[in-house]
Parts: structure tokens; C-alpha cells; sequence
């Protein structure tokens, strides 16, 4: 498809050096955007990554202050001998607790549990212990149980441990152990108000829809401003990747938006994770583009008037150029263009008379080749009619006439009759396989009675190819010279087996026999140029003849390929293309 279809070949070139520019700019401009963008991209994405490292630090350090305070309570002494039973009194404990959360709003409880649930303490006056709820089961008790003494910090949850209390709350919990640090005595409770973490992350803004959310290590939403959608399903958030990325930055897509997540891990099982969209990454992209689209415009203006001014001096001398193509147009191919003398122009016009006197060549050679083919084709035809084998054919009908052998002597008869009858094709080039194969079962069957019990042979072609073209008189020069110099030579009986088949968009008929076979010398010999194809002259038309009709009719990737070895046969594979009936049928149309 031409991309110009002006008349004028001024404008042709104008438009040309207008769309080059253009292409250009707009080239340029995409590249520098996508670099912009890329930067900015950058840019946010360490803009992200310190945001979330700073609200990291904030969690982490009200983390360790209520550390701090557990390691208060757990080198308490009275708490312990309270909890082993020792001695202590549980509302000392609580006044202790008191006296802690006075100066931390933050703390909704502290509480201390024994392993055998007999004795807690906690900061409530006159605290109550849910009779519905088994402190041992709760989770918090369970994983600061096996922590050995190590910080545990839960996920957001219900605590309902005291009775009539149910807070939304963050536990700390841990194990409280004996002073030699030889058997756990019970867990410490520190419930954080789940506010202050809310207070630490809601306050994060990034963009207009970017978000901070934090996830522990079991993939459970420690914190998400949008957390009632994600619990009843309405939101979802790339947990899995989350939780396998450790700290790291990557992209999703969801319902046609990109997100950025950037993870932050935490020393106490949390991730931090940043969320912003990508499309809020460049704030200016309408002003950009805006930028680049009157950049090409204003390239296509200069564009068209600078190419209007080079194409006036080009357009001249190739306009003449053109007119004398013209005649070459309406056959004209005895005409020779002036050189011009500028240089350019008079190398096209060089080139030109040199393409025209390759044409007239071609066209020759074309001939020649035609003519060629023709004779072949008469070759042929002459070839199926060869007197030799005509006259012993006949010799051997009036010797078996003699014998009184009437059945022999009708079929083989009969077979000569379909023989000269097939060989006719209506003078077409091309015939269906059909007809060759019986062609060249009539030409077997009469040579098999020729020879008697010198020869036999088996046909066996995939029927589905029978309809498919081949050039006619393909087969018999190669069972001739398989009869005559195979089979003839060899110690008795020989057989001739002829195959067909489809291979992808090819088909390979194949002459096998058992012959004599031949050594690499001759085989090399059989199909080179002049040859004849057989082993001494007058045999038939030739291997070499029906080689060069293949590659002359359907090109030189068909042909003839020779596998033989002394006292081993020779196989001849003929390979030709698939042509249908009516594919045929237009090209002999063609031709004519």
C-alpha cells in the first residue's frame, strides 16, 4: 500500500520530508516523556520508601517504649512472687499498674496472668475475668507462652478478656519468668489503644488516593484506612506479594489502574506498606502532552515549507524520467533515457537503461526456456512411443498368439491399448497422479510379461493424492532404466516398488527396486547437465530430462534425488508440490 498517493511528485516528496520531521518530533517527544515519567516514577518511589521507613521508626519506637515498660513489670519483683505464689498481694500489683498508665494515655490495660489461671493482676479496681473466656486460649497468651520471653505484638482484635469490656486494642504481650530464669511464671499483658497507631498511619498522604497499611506476618490487616471494605471483600490488596517481597518496591495492575506497593519490613513482624497510584505519579501529563502535540504541529508547518522548497529543484529532471518510463510502460523496451547531468538523476537514469537491457534479456531467456520445455514435452511424448519397445512388445503378442496363449495375449493387449491411451492426456502438460500410476501399471504389466518370472512389482500410493497434478511421463523413463539396468543385470527375480505419499506441501513418489544398485561415481553421473540419465544412450527420455521438466516447470527446490549402492537397489525420489486440479486448470489457461 503506497503511503502517498499524490499525482504530483513534488508533493510526494514534500509529504515525505513532513512526515520524517514529524515522525521526529513525535519520537522525541515520546522518548522524553517516557524518560520524564520514568523520573518521576524514581522520584515518588524513594519519596514512598522514606514515608514509609519514617512511619516504620514511629511504630518501632512506640513499640519499644512499651517494651520498656514491660521490662518495668517484669523486673518487678513483687509481680513475680505474686504470680509464683510465693508471697505479694494482687492489689499492690494494680496500684503498681495504676501508677504506670497515669502517665501513658496510650495503654488501655496491663494486666498479669499466672500459667495456672489462679492469680492475675491487672490495673481495674476490682477487676473481673470473663467467665466465658479462658485466658490460656487467647492467642496473646499462647505466642508470648512460646516465645520464651521475647516481645509478641498481635493484630487488631477484640480483647475480651475482663468481663463487660470489649476493646478494640493492639497486645503486647510476654512471658514473665522466675528471677534465675529457670521456669515462666505467667504473661504480661500491655493492651495498646488502637488509636495511636491509627493517629501514627492515617495522617500519611500519598497523593490524592495513596495510602499507608500494615500487615503482619500471617498476612492478617494490622491497620488499613479502608478496612471495612476489606473485610467485607469490597477491596483488595496484594497480600501475597506483600508478604513475599520483604522490603522492596513493585507494580500491579487492578481493573486498569497501576499501583505501586512499597514494603517496609518491621523488627516486630509487621510490614509497612505504601500504596500510590501511577497515574497520580505525574500531576502535569495533560500540559505535557498538550506541549508535545504543538511541538508537532509546529514541526509539521516547517516541515511542509522547507520540503516545498527542496522538492522544486528535485521534481524537474525526475518528471522527465517518468515520461520516458512511461514507454517502456507500453512496451516499449528499445528506448534509452538521456543522462542528466546532475549526478543523482544521471545514476537513475544509468540504472534505468541498465534494468531495460536486463528486461530485454530476461525476456529472451524466457523464451528460450519455453521452447525448451516444449521439446522436452515432445521428447516425451516420442519417448512413450518408442519403437523398440513397440516392436518387442508386439513380438511378444504374435509369440504368444502362436502358443495359443489367447488370456495372456488380450491382456497384454489390452494393456498397450490403455498404455498409448493414457500416454494422450489431451496434449496437457500436467495429468493427475492417477494417470501416471496407471500408466505406469500397464507399462509393468507388459514388461512383466515380457520378462516372466524376471521381474515383479507392487504399487502402493496413498489414495488421497491420486487427484493431485504431476507433469506426465514422470515415472516410466525411471522404472525403464530400473528394468534395464537394474533388475536385467541381477541373479533372479527383481521387484519394482513404486510408493506415493504427502509430506507438508510436498508430495515424493518414489522408485525403488532390488537391483544391481550402482556405486557413488555413477550416481553423482546420472542427473549431472548432458548426461542423459542412463548408463549408455537410447534409453527412453532420461532421468536427466525429467529432472530438469520438474525444476523447470514447479523451480529448482523439485526434482530428482538418487540413493543407491552396489548390490543394495537404488531408490529414485521424485519430489514435485501439491497442485490441485484447478490449480492446474489455470495455469494451462495461462499458458494459453
Amino acid at each position: 500500500m503506497n503511503l502517498f498517493r499524490f499525482k504530483s511528485i513534488q508533493l510526494n516528496i514534500a509529504a515525505a520530508f513532513a512526515v520524517l520531521i514529524l515522525l521526529t518530533a513525535v519520537f522525541m517527544g515520546v522518548i522524553s516523556y517516557q524518560l520524564s515519567a520514568v523520573a518521576v516514577r524514581d522520584t515518588a518511589k524513594d519519596f514512598t520508601g522514606e514515608i514509609v521507613k519514617q512511619v516504620n521508626a514511629n511504630i518501632q519506637s512506640y513499640v519499644t517504649n512499651m517494651e520498656n515498660i514491660s521490662l518495668l513489670v517484669l523486673n518487678h519483683r513483687p509481680v513475680r512472687e505474686y504470680l509464683s505464689g510465693d508471697a505479694g498481694d494482687g492489689g499492690s500489683i494494680s496500684e503498681f499498674f495504676r501508677t504506670i498508665m497515669i502517665s501513658r494515655k496510650d495503654i488501655a490495660s496491663i494486666g498479669a496472668f499466672s500459667y495456672e489461671g489462679e492469680r492475675f493482676a491487672s490495673d481495674r479496681r476490682d477487676a473481673r475475668l470473663n467467665p466465658y473466656v479462658k485466658v490460656a486460649d487467647q492467642t496473646w497468651f499462647k505466642e508470648a507462652k512460646a516465645a520464651g520471653g521475647r516481645t509478641v505484638v498481635s493484630a487488631p482484635h477484640v480483647q475480651p478478656v475482663f468481663d463487660d469490656e470489649y476493646r478494640w486494642v493492639v497486645s503486647l504481650s510476654r512471658e514473665i519468668r522466675s528471677a534465675d530464669n529457670t521456669r515462666g511464671l505467667g504473661v504480661l499483658l500491655v493492651d495498646l489503644n488502637f488509636s495511636v497507631i491509627n493517629d501514627i498511619v492515617s495522617k500519611i498522604d500519598l497523593g490524592k488516593r495513596g495510602y499507608v497499611f500494615i500487615v503482619n506476618d500471617e498476612g492478617n490487616i494490622v491497620y488499613h484506612p479502608q478496612q471495612q471494605l476489606i473485610y467485607s471483600s469490597l477491596k483488595t490488596e496484594a497480600i501475597d506479594k506483600v508478604l513475599s517481597v520483604g522490603s522492596g518496591t513493585f507494580m500491579t495492575s487492578e481493573a486498569g489502574q497501576r499501583k505501586m506497593y512499597t514494603v517496609q519490613d518491621s523488627e516486630y513482624g509487621w510490614k509497612i506498606v505504601g500504596v500510590s497510584y501511577a497515574d497520580e505519579l505525574i500531576g502535569n501529563r495533560r500540559q505535557m502532552k498538550l506541549s508535545f502535540v504543538a511541538l508537532g504541529v509546529f514541526s509539521l508547518i516547517a516541515a511542509i515549507l522547507i520540503s516545498v522548497l527542496l522538492s522544486r529543484n528535485l521534481s524537474k529532471p525526475i518528471q522527465q524520467l517518468h515520461e520516458h518510463m512511461k514507454e517502456v510502460e507500453k512496451g516499449n523496451f528499445n528506448i534509452q533515457v538521456p543522462v542528466d547531468r546532475t549526478k543523482e538523476i544521471g545514476r537513475l537514469a544509468r540504472t534505468f537503461n541498465l534494468m531495460v537491457f536486463q528486461i530485454r534479456e530476461l525476456m529472451g531467456q524466457v523464451v528460450k526456456e519455453q521452447e525448451f520445455k516444449r521439446k522436452s514435452e515432445l521428447n516425451a511424448l516420442q519417448a512413450q512411443i518408442n519403437p523398440h519397445f513397440l516392436y518387442n512388445t508386439l513380438d511378444s503378442i504374435i509369440w504368444m498368439a502362436e502358443e495359443k496363449k489367447s488370456e495372456e495375449v488380450v491382456l497384454m493387449t489390452s494393456s498397450l491399448a490403455r498404455l498409448f491411451r493414457a500416454s494422450l492426456s489431451k496434449g496437457k502438460e500436467l495429468v493427475p497422479i492417477r494417470t501416471e500410476i496407471e500408466h505406469i501399471k500397464n507399462y509393468l504389466t507388459i514388461q512383466q510379461m515380457r520378462y516372466r518370472d524376471k521381474l515383479d512389482f507392487q504399487v502402493e500410493v496413498d489414495p488421497a493424492i491420486l487427484s493431485c497434478m504431476t507433469l506426465k511421463v514422470t515415472l516410466q523413463p525411471l522404472v525403464e532404466n530400473a528394468i534395464y539396468h537394474g533388475i536385467k543385470n541381477k541373479y533372479g527375480t527383481g521387484t519394482i516398488r513404486i510408493t506415493g505419499e504427502r509430506h507438508g506441501d510436498r508430495i515424493l513418489l518414489r522408485v525403488a527396486d532390488n537391483g544391481v544398485g550402482m556405486d557413488a561415481a555413477t550416481r553423482e553421473r546420472l542427473l549431472a547437465p548432458d548426461s542423459g540419465g542412463e548408463y549408455r544412450e537410447g534409453k527412453g527420455v532420461g532421468m536427466t530430462n525429467v529432472h530438469e521438466r520438474i525444476r523447470l516447470y514447479f523451480g529448482h527446490e523439485y526434482g530428482l534425488t538418487v540413493e543407491s549402492e552396489p548390490d543394495a537397489g537404488t531408490t529414485v525420489t521424485v519430489a514435485i508440490p501439491v497442485v490441485l486440479p484447478e490449480e492446474a486448470a489455470r495455469k494451462e489457461a495461462a499458458e494459453r
